[in-house]
């Protein structure tokens, strides 16, 4: 329904709550009320409190089973209070968007934010590679080039085949420096960062994902 890899979809499902097993149980609204007060970030955590009362206004969730971790973060998606307005899903019809224990709200859920967040269906999010001896080009996300371009430079797809058209834009991570293993990340690897902006977490959704589906 949403076009996004399941893999992925997975691979965060997994790495946020160890599949549903490993959620928190902080009383979300307790741990925001406390966070809005006593961090400096209190417009934010303000914020999400706010958007915690309106669901449980909505009546998706009961105050008290409405756990997560010490910062907020939600259910088996660990979706913040905002984020659950925005994109959690009701995939089952139940009237409720359950986060919490229906594993097809969750999955769907993880699914529309990663569609929403930009995710073009029938694309991959990136692959390991291999680098020509003594390599020492660009890297890094800011140097975005066509996959032909990589190509020429004498990179080489560890899986034998490339997993993007030739005009494809990519870019080279050597997230361990040039002695360790290289990735060439394309457009989808931008729509996990939206999740969680941090190039080793999109790394090890996509790897994760791509294992589970192998």
């Amino acid at each position: 329904r949403y076009g996004v890899a399941s893999g992925v979809t997975v691979g965060i499902w997994g790495v946020e709550s160890s599949y549903g097993t490993r959620m928190g149980d902080f009383q979300v609204v307790d741990a925001l009320a406390t966070l809005a007060w006593a961090t400096s970030r209190r417009r934010f955590f303000r914020s999400e409190l706010l958007a915690a009362l309106k669901i449980l206004q909505h009546g998706d969730v009961t105050s008290g089973h409405m756990t997560g971790s010490y910062a907020g973060a939600m259910g088996q998606p660990q979706f913040m209070p905002t984020s659950y307005l925005r994109y959690a899903v009701d995939f089952t019809g139940s009237g409720r968007r359950n986060i919490w224990t229906s594993k097809p709200d969750v999955l769907a859920s993880i699914a529309n934010y990663l569609a929403q967040a930009g995710w073009h269906t029938g694309g991959s999010w990136g692959q390991p590679v291999a680098l020509p001896t003594g390599y020492r080009g660009p890297s890094g996300r800011d140097h975005r080039y066509k996959l032909s371009h990589w190509a020429a430079l004498g990179l080489r797809p560890i899986a034998k085949r490339w997993k993007a058209a030739s005009s494809a834009p990519a870019a080279l991570l050597l997230p361990d420096g040039p002695n360790g293993d290289a990735f060439l990340v394309y457009a989808n690897f931008a729509a996990i960062r939206r999740y969680n902006p941090s190039d080793y977490y999109a790394l090890v959704v996509g790897l994760l994902g791509d294992a589970i589906v192998a």
